[in-house]
């Protein structure tokens, strides 16, 4: 029978800090935040988010901060200075923070407001010129008079809070339902700033080019992580492939993480090589590498260690695959990173034998609090820990199936709930998506099961096809690598693909554009 997967310290010996407190790790003078148009030492940093917590604390009155949990204050703006500094200013203020993606729009911002209970809503006068009567739910001020606002207020020291106090809730994309708040407390940010800046080896003369929403787990990470490495973070919204290549050039950039519709718009444009010689490390969420993609990054980029990694926003993230493997064992998702437990868990409840597939379930600090005021969801997704567990406790029961293999490390291999079933046979997408990307005629693949009345549900491949490929290449070649059972019923042809708020394929959006010329 496997063992545990975990590679954290006991329980007594994990240590976690109020999140505000990194802060004041750098050195006074050591860039931390290269925006714009200026750059903000940890001396700046400090300044200002002591300055921007004492007028949270203010303009929300000592009245909001009574028992249970704070204030929550939300932000909907592009990444500048105000949404890099509010995890920390928050934090210390004993604000609940909520980063609204400043992609969406105002209904399912409203949503949120209403859904968080929101005291506060700070965004980009742009922004806030769209919402209609009766989104708002409470009042609004522009992110340049909160930041002018703040200069004037009575800086807070560094704050004691309890670590296990709720400082953020990030909401989910809302792919497969109406967005859920994960509730997430100091622990659980400290930690895993603490967690990925260890496995990384993240150093002082670092710098992370955060290209991810900050309202997204691995996003606001890149910030957090390298401030506990002492090192910058160069925040930046992209709107071409070529501002990443360029913004690497112009900040010096030794670290790029992305979800892998970027990783392969950025193997598809030049990069001068000293530009892509600058990078040190490389970080993959959000979705699977792709054998093919692997190649063409290690080709690009041969001197920087690639980071296959694997996560969920209820756990931050579970595992990471040590970049010595990424040649040897492109396709898997590693082994458990500092603080945390991951477990194979079959479907009789017992911890999985060698190459059984079961469910992944994480338990241990990074666990986060829960859905905000979801009771039902919680419980679905929050159970106890099974047996065999080193800590015990609370889990998160992914959902994903998974297996591990002698050498102990894992294998996606599918989502319970998007697994198509199709004449009796459980298919995986990802094996039907990863046939068509092995063909070398499609840049990206996405599978899905549409409901059909023979079938249950026939599988539908929608790709984007690579110069000179066709369709009927295509058809010709999975008939030949995939079994008769697993054959797209259709193939669709696009010239690109729906790309969602948090930057990967709109799988959800893709499903429902197919139900609806089916019906």
């Amino acid at each position: 029978m496997s063992d545990p997967e975990t590679t954290s310290a006991s329980p007594a010996d994990i240590r976690a800090f109020p999140l505000d407190h990194l802060a004041l790790r750098g050195e006074d003078d050591a860039p931390a935040l290269v925006l714009r148009d200026r750059v903000l030492t940890y001396q700046d940093l400090r300044t200002r988010v002591a300055a921007l917590a004492g007028w949270l604390r203010s303009i929300l009155g000592e009245g909001a901060f009574g028992t249970g949990h704070g204030p929550r204050v939300a932000t909907w703006a592009a990444k500048g200075e105000l949404t890099c500094l509010m995890p920390l200013a928050a934090a210390r203020a004993g604000v609940i923070h909520v980063p609204i993606n400043p992609l969406l729009k105002r209904a399912q911002l409203a949503h949120i407001l209403a859904d968080s209970g929101a005291s506060l809503l700070i965004g980009t006068p742009a922004r806030l010129a769209t919402l209609e009567e009766g989104d708002l739910t409470c009042p609004a001020i522009a992110e340049a008079d909160a930041i002018s606002a703040a200069t004037g207020a009575v800086p807070l020291p560094p704050g004691t809070a309890d670590v296990g106090a709720l400082t953020a809730i990030l909401y989910t994309s809302g792919s497969t339902g109406r967005p859920k708040g994960v509730m997430l407390s100091h622990a659980n940010l400290w930690l895993g700033a603490e967690s990925v800046a260890t496995y990384l080896g993240l150093q002082s003369d670092d710098r992370v080019l955060a290209v991810m929403p900050l309202s997204f787990d691995y996003g606001q990470n890149q910030l957090l992580s390298a401030w506990y490495a002492g090192a910058s973070a160069a925040p930046l919204d992209y709107l071409t492939p070529r501002d990443v290549v360029k913004a690497v050039e112009r900040h010096g950039i030794t670290t790029l993480g992305c979800v892998p519709p970027l990783w392969v718009q950025l193997t598809e444009v030049d990069w001068p090589r000293e530009t892509a010689a600058r990078l040190r490390r490389l970080t993959n969420t959000g979705g699977a590498l792709t054998v093919d993609l692997v190649r063409r990054m290690r080709a690009l980029f041969p001197q920087a260690r690639l980071f296959a990694m694997y996560g969920l926003t209820e756990a931050f993230r579970s595992t990471f695959l040590d970049p010595a493997l990424i040649d040897s064992h492109p396709t898997s998702i590693g082994k458990a990173i500092p603080h945390a437990e991951i477990l194979v868990v079959n479907d009789e409840g017992a911890i999985a034998v060698d190459n059984e597939e079961g469910e992944l379930v994480h338990t241990g600090p990074l666990v986060a609090q829960g859905y905000w005021q979801d009771a039902e969801r919680t419980a679905q997704r929050y159970r106890p820990a099974p047996t065999g567990s080193l800590y015990g406790g609370t889990a998160v029961w992914s959902g994903d199936r998974v297996r591990r293999d002698e050498d102990g490390l894992l294998y996606f291999v599918g989502r319970r709930d998007a697994m198509i079933k199709s004449s009796g046979n459980r298919i995986s997408p990802q094996e039907v998506e990863e046939a068509a990307l092995a063909t070398g005629l499609v840049a990206e693949a996405v599978a899905l099961g549409v409901p059909d009345v023979r079938l249950g549900h026939a599988v539908h491949l929608v790709v984007r096809g690579l110069p000179g490929a066709e369709r009927m290449a295509l058809a010709k070649r999975l008939a030949a690598d995939l079994p008769n059972f697993m054959q797209p019923k259709v193939i669709h042809w696009r010239e690109a693909m729906p790309i969602g708020p948090n930057g990967k394929i709109d799988r959800t959006g893709l499903l429902t554009e197919l139900m609806e010329g089916e019906a």
